[in-house]
């Protein structure tokens, strides 16, 4: 653990401890925590690029947080989390395989899970087993137990690249939790490569869905 639920940024941004709610976020395979700052920051493509620009620079995170939150980042790389953590991005860090289930890291992941508000995991879910996902998806679809506390997901899909994976990862989305809403936008051009191996698909495409929890 690291840091406390009210971060720097936060603080800088006006918002004070027991002034409204600090609500749990996690940021899942989150690496160095790009997608932290797009949505926590509010943070754009050219700024994020900006941030990254040199050593010095990225040290700390040139943008406040726009809600009090705390975070909390998964990854396999240690590395990863110790920068989000001494940068600011992250409050809280857990550094474990998500594919090894029987470790006590995993069973912190589980508890962490059920307590968060938002959970966020962008182009990650593919690289998790498919009984890795379902116990990470119901562990936060039962949070707050049968008194079940408001949440939100934010996962995005990569097509046309492991389509049958998407759809089994759908599947146990849909079966724990209430879709709220997608869409699809263009990614990046694919690359020659890709393409010969996708007869007929030129482009990328980002498809982002958002759930909640489903009303106890």
């Amino acid at each position: 653990a690291h840091g406390t639920s009210l971060s720097q940024s936060a603080a800088a941004a006006g918002f004070k401890e027991g002034n409204g709610t600090t609500l749990n976020f996690v940021d899942l395979c989150s690496c160095f925590g790009n997608t932290t700052m797009a949505t926590v920051y509010g943070m754009s493509y050219d700024a994020i690029r900006e941030n990254w620009s040199d050593e010095e620079k990225c040290r700390t995170i040139n943008a406040a947080r726009r809600i009090p939150v705390n975070v909390t980042g998964i990854d396999i790389s240690m590395p990863a989390l110790d920068y989000g953590v001494g940068a600011g991005l992250y409050d809280e860090a857990i550094c474990t395989n998500l594919n090894e289930r029987g470790s006590a890291d995993f069973a912190q992941v589980e508890q962490v899970m059920g307590d968060a508000d938002i959970l966020l995991s962008t182009a990650a879910l593919v690289y998790l087993d498919l009984e890795t996902i379902e116990i990470i998806i119901e562990a936060f679809a039962n949070g707050g137990g049968s008194g079940k506390k408001e949440g939100y997901i934010l996962v995005n899909f990569l097509n046309p690249f492991a389509l049958e994976k998407a759809d089994d990862t759908k599947k146990i989305l849909l079966k724990h939790l209430e879709f709220v809403g997608s869409r699809a936008t263009r990614h990046r051009r694919m690359s020659e490569l890709e393409q010969r191996n996708y007869p007929g698909e030129e482009w990328s495409l980002l498809e982002l869905w958002v759930l909640k929890r489903r009303s106890a």
